[in-house]
């Protein structure tokens, strides 16, 4: 099975331990990650202004060259995966709207006359959409190193779920990680904060209001018995693990918790080579309690 893949910018800087393990993930299932040519930044926020058009404009090329990669790869299906929940929500949000208004795509056609016309017919699909519709059985098949013993809290914050005709899941009660990581073997513990905000891009402007939120989010993850918590979002990631930092001047009896991307937990689970796990980019080592759990030698 081989996709276009849309890797985004953190991807290939503070979230290479990401795209490292999700590709290696990928292959073990079956499935090519094949990465689009010449694509560029999504534009990181969606624009809401019902005027602006511009801000439209990048994810919209990108989603031409998953139409002409589609064609190349001859297959009947026009997809494009994303494993960064942003770009994730950036691209099927632009995606959704120029469906939706034939006028403004071709406004958005017209202005980018150097490029291919976009028709519209690219679904975007986020990693974790594409592992369930493969089925978490196929997943559960390819587990030689089971997680048992592990107590992990899936977190998904706003992007992935919101708003409603975005979401891959429920907005209140999500499942999609929670099918994953059965799958591994590992012990799914609940977060009631699992879908509150992480701060987002305030940690650029007020790194404490971020350091507050991220010591509800994890220590309740820790009360519910939580020994790690799993994102699919670079800066959900940034936030929850490397503000952690802030979250010990602010709190000094918070205790440090790993946060991993679930790719990394499956990468470990597959029992593929230490190389795909990324460890020594995530800002809370997680090795010493996989170690302790007797899951990594």
């Amino acid at each position: 099975m081989k996709i276009p893949y849309y890797p985004g910018c953190s991807l290939k800087t503070t979230a290479q331990n990401f795209e490292i393990s999700a590709l290696a993930v990928a292959k073990t299932l079956g499935i090519e990650l094949i990465e689009l040519p010449r694509w560029n930044c999504c534009g990181t926020v969606s624009s809401l202004t019902s005027d602006d058009l511009m801000h439209h404009l990048a994810p919209i090329r990108n989603l031409v060259r998953a139409e002409e990669m589609s064609e190349n790869l001859g297959g009947d299906e026009y997809k494009l995966v994303t494993l960064c929940s942003m770009c994730f929500n950036v691209l099927k949000r632009s995606n959704l709207r120029v469906k939706e208004n034939p006028d403004e795509l071709k406004k958005i056609n017209d202005f980018m006359y150097l490029e291919k016309d976009y028709s519209g017919r690219v679904e975007v699909v986020h990693f974790l959409e594409l592992l369930r519709e493969i089925g978490f059985q196929k997943v559960k098949e390819k587990v030689k190193n089971p997680l048992s013993g592990l107590k992990v809290a899936p977190y998904y914050g706003c992007l992935l779920l919101r708003p409603k005709e975005i979401g891959i899941d429920d907005p209140e009660d999500p499942t999609v990680q929670v099918e994953i990581l059965a799958a591994l073997g590992a012990e799914i513990v609940n977060n009631p904060f699992k879908t509150r905000c992480c701060g987002s891009y305030q940690t650029v402007q007020d790194k404490y209001a971020v350091a507050e939120l991220a010591y509800d989010i994890l220590s309740r993850a820790q009360k519910e018995g939580a020994e790690f918590v799993t994102t699919c979002c670079p800066l959900c990631m940034f936030n929850l693990a490397d503000r952690q930092k802030e979250v010990v001047e602010k709190y000094p009896e918070f205790r440090s918790i790993p946060v991993l991307y679930i790719t990394q937990l499956m990468a470990v689970a597959f029992d593929l080579d230490e190389k795909y796990y990324g460890f020594d980019l995530n800002y809370v080592d997680p090795r010493p309690i996989l170690k302790e759990k007797g899951v990594i030698r």
